[in-house]
């Protein structure tokens, strides 16, 4: 059953919208899909629906809410490729990180107090990277997370475990940032990381041109399992 449902803030003086897929059955636990700079757009519904159909509770909240709901932005059209651009300059994410954390408690809620893990993918990768250090989310992913070198000062806080797809030839992600990621998350007992050498930013997009579908079947499995353990 596919819905969106309201999702309270923090102190509970607001609320937004989440878009909501349910599992046929019994949820076996709920995963938060955090979005990119593009919004809760198809591509995101889609992997909701995918996760749902495995078995999962799937939750996308509309982290832009703030900034205007429900925004929902084609990658593939320049105009709206420079549009999220632009959001993402504007976003504020600490604020995201709260909201992901509302997400987090209410998503629980539904699953009865249930396991909750996150995947995120772009900005959404990053902030699956805050989550994991800021929030006590039970397992998450990042695909091609932005500027984590900037946040490895967080990484002592990680007490769950991460997982990070890199792209090798991420056009966001230099090849000197993907040093220090690895430098500096390579011996953290909770974080995994993997690398996808050849491929560039987005590549595991539900759709569209950005996407490599040998590197997005590999990563998508490998986070399969990767929830299959840790949310078991």
């Amino acid at each position: 059953m596919k819905s969106y449902t309201e999702i309270k803030t923090l102190h509970g003086d607001d609320e937004f919208l989440a878009y909501t897929s349910q599992p046929v059955s019994e949820p076996k636990a709920a995963i938060i899909v955090i979005q990119e700079i593009f919004g809760v757009n198809d591509g995101i519904r889609i992997k909701c629906d995918q996760w749902a159909a495995k078995g999962y509770l799937a939750v996308a909240p509309d982290l832009f809410w703030r900034i205007r709901p429900g925004i929902e932005l084609d990658p593939d059209v320049p105009e709206e490729m420079q549009e999220g651009l632009n959001l993402f300059g504007q976003f504020d994410q600490d604020q995201g990180i709260r909201d992901i954390e509302a997400t987090i408690r209410d998503t629980r809620a539904m699953i009865h107090g249930g396991k909750v893990g996150a995947v995120g993918y772009c900005l959404g990768g990053r902030l699956a990277y805050m989550t994991a250090a800021r929030t006590d989310i039970n397992a998450s992913v990042g695909y091609y997370a932005v500027g984590i070198d900037g946040l490895l000062g967080e990484a002592h806080a990680i007490a769950h475990p991460l997982a990070l797809h890199i792209a090798g030839d991420d056009g966001f992600v230099p090849a000197e940032v993907q040093r220090k990621m690895h430098e500096g998350l390579d011996s953290h007992a909770k974080v995994t990381l993997f690398d996808y050498p050849g491929v560039d930013h987005g590549f595991a997009t539900t759709m569209g041109k950005r996407r490599v579908e040998a590197a997005a079947q590999l990563a998508d499995e490998r986070t399969e399992a990767f929830f299959a353990q840790h949310l078991a």
